[in-house]
């Protein structure tokens, strides 16, 4: 096996122990994970939820001396002074334990899991509990840790599932994550939204990054004037995708400016005539006040999440 595959049974072997200890983590955002931590003078993990949730260093004897040991080999855990700690993290979500980067996702190639994620997977759900029209082919668009692409290969077994990311550390997590999950039925592919995949799409999903970020990390920033340019690029890519009956299920969100939704302006042209049927809500009005502090974002009010279901009438 190459290092990389090691590394990935090392992980896989990792979840797999935590699931059987009956470890479970749900993930805040990263404002409320600073805050826990500013509780502490010196934060130090006292057990496996401060080590793979909280992401706290911690001393070298809370873990077994062989297990730290193939841990560091695969770059799991790295030595920090006398201390360690965990390059992921490992977040429950619905059953399912997933694994992601470690806080803060300071790195370019980070994987970002948090309350975005559960609601993205609610969406999901309950699309699938609301449309029981043949679902033979899916694809998950910007996969992440696997999110979207397990819910549905989970709730349709029969499905072919395609996990795509232009970043190849969130197709090994959402591989790992998905053998983790027992479920056979999901392939992960390099692909710059839909370029890399050929074919139709009786369902397509997307949570991608929304923000206007400065450091321009790839699952945060959504590129345009205010974080939309990507999921806009995702309507306009997908809905020719879509077979007949199909569906493009997006969770994104909008950067609001003088009460006016411009993401849903800008796709209304998209949606016009009657191929396409949609329903668009906001599902939180309010996430990340405080990046209103940031530059760019001088003229916005709020920041909402909203879902865009679009499906194809003919």
């Amino acid at each position: 096996m190459s290092v990389q595959q090691i590394a990935d049974r090392a992980l896989l072997a990792l979840g797999r122990r935590l699931i059987a200890e009956g470890y479970r983590f749900i993930t805040p955002t990263p404002l409320t994970h600073e805050r826990f931590l500013q509780r502490f003078t010196t934060p130090l993990a006292k057990d496996l939820r401060g080590v793979f949730g909280w992401s706290m260093p911690f001393d070298h004897a809370l873990l077994p001396a062989d297990e730290l040991t193939a841990l560091e080999q695969a770059g799991i855990v790295e030595q920090e002074g006398l201390l360690w700690r965990s390059t992921v993290r490992w977040s429950s979500l619905d059953g399912l334990l997933f694994a992601h980067s470690a806080y803060p996702t300071t790195h370019a190639d980070s994987i970002f899991f948090g309350p975005d994620s559960y609601r993205f997977a609610q969406m999901i759900e309950a699309h699938l509990q609301q449309h029981f029209e043949p679902i033979r082919r899916v694809v998950d668009i910007g996969c992440g840790a696997g999110v979207g692409a397990l819910i549905v290969a989970r709730a349709r077994h029969d499905a072919q599932v395609l996990a795509v990311d232009i970043n190849p550390r969130a197709l090994r997590l959402s591989a790992v994550n998905a053998e983790l999950a027992g479920v056979s039925n999901v392939t992960v592919y390099h692909s710059d939204i839909l370029s890399s995949v050929e074919g139709q799409f009786d369902l397509i999903i997307a949570n991608p990054p929304y923000m206007n970020d400065s450091q321009q990390r790839a699952y945060r920033h959504g590129g345009g004037a205010l974080g939309e340019g990507l999921s806009l690029r995702i309507v306009r890519e997908s809905l020719p995708r879509l077979d007949k009956a199909g569906s493009l299920v997006l969770y994104t969100g909008v950067a609001m400016v003088d009460g006016q939704d411009p993401f849903l302006e800008a796709v209304l042209p998209e949606l016009a005539g009657d191929t396409f049927g949609w329903t668009y809500r906001e599902l939180d009005p309010d996430v990340f006040g405080e990046d209103l502090l940031k530059p760019g974002y001088e003229r916005v009010e709020r920041i909402a999440v909203v879902a865009l279901t679009v499906t194809r009438r003919n």
